[in-house]
């Protein structure tokens, strides 16, 4: 019986600390917003602020980019929840920020030779920084750049990687498809392995190494296909109010202004309706564009799923589709936006611009 007791008593107290390990911990900053600091969901701090620079997590889930200044010194280096310090003077810098974690993995770069490899959530080393450049995990899956050289190129010098040959691997280095050219528009979450070729019109396929096909949906192609064959296929009032999130943001001649769904059909269904059906007519100038959602505009606690933890548009897996209308006239052109999200209900009407017209 003792026994007993002390191993429930063991068990319970290691998945008391697994959960406390495994929940998500949040960045706070001190007094003068300087330094950044971590605490857990209850508030409780776990590191004190003392990281800055180009540290920009704001939730820390495994594995993290630090910097931070002692004794006058910069140390950057990666680290992990149990408090491991890994990877120092080798952050993967992006746009004047560091990496951050996708599904447990972050990316790193050798100082020296400028390849990049990837940590798992441990701090371990699973793909080596032998790659000239390395997409974020999504779905296991991440495209690699190999054998390319840098060069300077265009008006500006910037240095960038030239040539070599982007694959297909998993998160143990291993290589799924050899010959895959990187689309951002590519669902990874849709993979699909069969033996023959699918024939669907919003997929792109690739022959694996093992001789299977891999295909993917092409978001640009299934929010086409969408339009053509369901949405804009006698468009009722009820049928794009299924198709609006219960929010729209729209632009006033002053402002944006945010409106529950059902007013702003209610209102602007013939106006809505016009400019889609517009894009039907082959006169029409309009193309679509593939992005994410705007962070300064979508702050609330509602689309928190649609960014990752370092605020950055999830646009992998829930991008933004903008039908952009071009009119002209004597002295210059406007253009008319309606933009959808995808949501795990399926694209849906988010923020809207008229130009030629009139919201309300």
């Amino acid at each position: 019986m003792r026994y007993f007791t002390l191993s429930l008593f063991l068990v319970f107290t290691y998945c008391n600390l697994f959960a406390q390990q495994s929940d998500p911990w949040y960045a706070f900053y001190n007094q003068d917003s300087t330094l950044i600091g971590f605490k857990d969901g209850l508030g409780h701090v776990k590191i004190k602020p003392k990281f800055e620079g180009v540290t920009r997590a704001n939730r820390f889930d495994d594995i993290l980019a630090a910097t931070e200044k002692n004794n006058g010194q910069w140390n950057s280096f990666y680290l992990t929840k149990s408090g491991r310090k890994i990877g120092h003077d080798s952050l993967h810098i992006i746009d004047n920020g560091a990496d951050c974690e996708s599904e447990g993995f972050i990316r790193f770069r050798d100082p020296q030779t400028y390849l990049t490899g990837l940590f798992n959530r441990n701090g371990d080393i699973v793909i080596p920084a032998m790659y000239s450049r390395l997409t974020r995990v999504h779905n296991g899956l991440l495209v690699a750049l190999k054998g390319a050289t840098k060069k300077r190129v265009g008006i500006d010098s910037l240095i960038t990687w030239v040539g070599g040959e982007e694959i297909l691997l998993d998160t143990s280095n291993n290589v799924i498809i050899a010959d895959f050219k990187y689309q951002p528009t590519l669902n990874f979450f849709s993979l699909q392995k069969t033996k023959e070729l699918l024939d669907d019109p919003v997929r792109i396929s690739f022959v694996g190494n093992d001789g299977l096909h891999y295909s993917f949906i092409n978001f640009q192609k299934e929010f086409e296909n969408w339009l053509k064959t369901d949405l804009l296929v006698d468009l009722t009032k009820s049928k794009l109010l299924t198709a609006t999130y219960p929010k729209v943001t729209w632009e006033t001649s002053i402002a944006w202004e945010t409106s529950d769904k059902i007013v702003f059909i209610e209102h602007n269904f013939d106006l809505i309706k016009n400019k889609l059906m517009e894009i039907t007519n082959s006169d029409t100038d309009y193309f679509i564009s593939a992005d994410g959602l705007n962070p300064f505009m979508f702050d609330a606690p509602e689309f928190q799923k649609y960014f990752n933890n370092c605020g950055e548009s999830n646009d992998w897996q829930y991008p933004t589709m903008s039908i952009i209308i071009s009119h002209k006239n004597k002295k210059d052109m406007v253009q008319d936006h309606l933009e959808f999200l995808r949501t795990d209900e399926g694209y849906q009407l988010l923020c809207v611009t008229i130009r030629k017209g009139q919201l309300k």
